[in-house]
């Protein structure tokens, strides 16, 4: 995925691809079983029937990550892209999780504001927590502020938001060092020569790839408390947050 608008991502991701996406991300599972270890560590204090939603689902992995551990945990998964969803769906039976969890088409603005679960623990209508892994930088800067503030309206009030994303500072002095780490995993990904060569652009201008304290600025902003950083892998950076 390279466009940051979610209704071309959506079209981006025909059948083929979404059954592809978990094999073409293989070479990286040190670091998504590094990142799904540490985010099970930053919710490890959620009620014992925690509801959950997962921005971006794509083909399940983060709910899969929970909820082998999370037995009575509940999860709504949204996703543009139907393809992707028929993939999720078909892995969350696989695993048996599937009568956990409810996938919506669309973006996260399609949950509903009320959500709530039969045997759920009490209290206000709402997400205990919300995930969006690796999903921000395809976002607009402009819209940016907007996903941050409907993730924020549909957590219970102390629930906690946990994001992973693209996020570095393209004018700092660091940046083109960590420009030559990312090539690098992006050739485990099998990125061509083209690619790479096109990665500056790609970055700077194709996706929106935000600095770290303009991150957090923008969440604090949507409504969140100060942003706890918990996980750095060359350019993806993870930080929690509460809703205040």
């Amino acid at each position: 995925m390279t466009d940051p608008s979610p209704p071309a991502a959506a079209q981006a991701f025909d059948r083929a691809m979404a059954e592809r996406y978990d094999a073409r991300n293989a070479p990286l599972a040190p670091i998504s079983e590094a990142l799904h270890f540490l985010t099970r560590l930053a919710l490890a204090d959620l009620p014992a029937r925690a509801r959950v939603l997962c921005v971006g689902v794509g083909t399940g992995a983060d709910i899969l990550a929970l909820a082998a551990s999370r037995p009575d945990w509940r999860f709504v998964g949204v996703d543009p892209s139907s393809e992707m969803l028929r993939v999720c769906r078909d892995r969350l039976a696989e695993a048996g999780v599937l009568a956990r969890c409810d996938l919506i088409e669309g973006e996260v603005a399609a949950v509903p504001l009320d959500t709530g679960f039969e045997g759920a623990d009490p209290g206000p209508a709402g997400f205990d927590a919300a995930l969006s892994q690796l999903v921000a930088h395809f976002i607009g800067r402009a819209e940016r502020p907007g996903f941050y503030r409907a993730v924020r309206d549909r957590l219970r009030p102390g629930g906690r938001f946990v994001t992973a994303e693209i996020c570095a500072d393209p004018q700092g002095p660091a940046f083109p060092s960590m420009l030559r780490d990312w090539a690098q995993v992006q050739s485990l990904m099998g990125a061509s020569p083209e690619s790479l060569a096109a990665l500056p652009e790609t970055l700077r201008e194709r996706l929106s790839v935000l600095s770290p304290a303009e991150t957090d600025a923008l969440l604090v902003e949507a409504g969140f408390g100060p942003p706890v950083p918990f996980f750095r892998a060359c350019m993806i950076r993870g930080a929690h947050a509460e809703r205040a």
